[in-house]
Parts: C-alpha cells; sequence; structure tokens
C-alpha cells in the first residue's frame, strides 16, 4: 500500500500549494520529487515530518514513522566531533560499545576514518554532507527526508556524495524522499521520479528508473531517453 497523502489541501502566505492533491510512495525505496523553484516540494517533506500541519487532508501510515532529515545545510553540533555528531542521535538504550561500532561503520562507508575525531569547523562542506548522511544512517528512523542536500557542490563530489549515500542506503534500506531540482541527481538515485507542476500542484510524471542504483551511469542509452522525457515534463511544469 505504501505512504499515502490523501486531499492534501494547504495555502501558504496566500498561495494554494495544494488543492485535493494525492500521492503514494513506496516504502523502502527512493522516491524524488522535480519541481519547479516555490511549488511546494519543502513544504510536503514538512508535512510529512509533522513540522507544517496541513489545512486539511489524511497522511496514512506515516503517523508511527520515525523521521531523519539531510538538509542542505549539514546542520551538525559544532561542539562535537564527528564520531559525537553520529553518536548522538543513536538510540540511548543500545550499549556505548555497540553505538561506538556502528558509528565506525558508517564513518567508514562515507570514508571519513581519519576525520572521525575532527569537529565540523575543521572539515570542508562536502566532509561536513557526508557526516549528515551518516548522522541521518545513524538515526533509528523508517523514513529520511532529504531536502536539496547535494545544491551547489560540483558535479565531481555530488557523484561522490551519492556513491556515499547508496553505498549505506544498499545495506540498510530505509524510505527516503528526496526533493532536488536536478534531474540527473534524480535519475542517479531514484527508484521512482515524480515530477511537480506549478502551484496547486499536479503530478506531471510518475516515472521508474529500473535499473539498479549502483548500476547506473549517465551515458546509457534509457538514462539519456529519461533524462530528455523529464526536461519536457519540467519545462511543462513552468507553465501555469
Amino acid at each position: 500500500m505504501g505512504l499515502q497523502i490523501k486531499h492534501l489541501n494547504k495555502k501558504f502566505k496566500g498561495v494554494t500549494l495544494f488543492r485535493d492533491f494525492e500521492i503514494t510512495f513506496p516504502e523502502e525505496k527512493i522516491t524524488c520529487i522535480l519541481g519547479p523553484s516555490g511549488c511546494g516540494k519543502t513544504t510536503l517533506l514538512n508535512i510529512m515530518g509533522g513540522t507544517v500541519v496541513p489545512d486539511s487532508g489524511e497522511l496514512v501510515g506515516f503517523r508511527e514513522k520515525l523521521f531523519s532529515y539531510i538538509f542542505q545545510d549539514p546542520r551538525l553540533l559544532p561542539w562535537k566531533t564527528v564520531r559525537g555528531n553520529i553518536e548522538f542521535v543513536m538510540n540511548r538504550t543500545m550499549p556505548a560499545s555497540e553505538r561506538r561500532e556502528k558509528a565506525a561503520q558508517l564513518i567508514r562507508l562515507v570514508e571519513l576514518e581519519n576525520f572521525a575525531e575532527y569537529y565540523p569547523a575543521k572539515l570542508s562542506g562536502g566532509m561536513r554532507q557526508r557526516v549528515s548522511i551518516a548522522r541521518a544512517f545513524a538515526s533509528p528512523s523508517d523514513i529520511i527526508l532529504m531536502d536539496e542536500p547535494l545544491n551547489g557542490l560540483d558535479v565531481a563530489l555530488k557523484k561522490n556524495m551519492i556513491r556515499w549515500f547508496t553505498q549505506i542506503w544498499e545495506s540498510d534500506r530505509r524510505t527516503v524522499i528526496f526533493v532536488t531540482h536536478d534531474i540527473d541527481e534524480a535519475l542517479l538515485l531514484g527508484d521512482e521520479i515524480v515530477v511537480f507542476s506549478h502551484p496547486p500542484v499536479r503530478i506531471l510524471a510518475h516515472e521508474r528508473f529500473h535499473e539498479p542504483v549502483e548500476k547506473r551511469r549517465d551515458d546509457m542509452p534509457q538514462y539519456k531517453k529519461l533524462k530528455e522525457k523529464l526536461l519536457g515534463y519540467l519545462h511543462r511544469s513552468m507553465i501555469p
């Protein structure tokens, strides 16, 4: 059945973002949401996470779930080390030795073994974002909400970030809902890709990329074909 949003209505600053809107998210998959700036993508994430209240509507399957977040800004605790930031979100009933072992495993997966005792101020922006990825998986969450976490990174770093994320996700499959404005990010990460229109939001496309995430390359014929298709939908999304 998946996670369902039914008959969602939400206005923000006088703009109707959602009017009787419905969508279903498959569990233990990565769903990427594309759409024009200001269409309500981030608002939808916040409604799912419970930090924004809808005007009306029903969220099915969300209430009993736990959430973790990966934002554009890593939002690390400056007074804690890499290891400390990751251990901080873990279940406190877990023995200290087990927390340390799990943190070490996540630190290895994002290739920061030599920086485990560094504080955020001593890390590059890309390294801090790697810590935020590891931290999201350290949390005992069911759903990871990602709000344009790769925005502003150069192409090479972005591809590496996607590699680090998928390495962890392959070993610990959570439901991931990833908001982005970048088609290549969606194609490299998403099991499902949804394109939103301008407000009030309609779903212009709901595509599935059947190639496993770890095998995708941007020179694949199916990749190029789907990218061209999505570009067409995004162009339509800008038209009132």
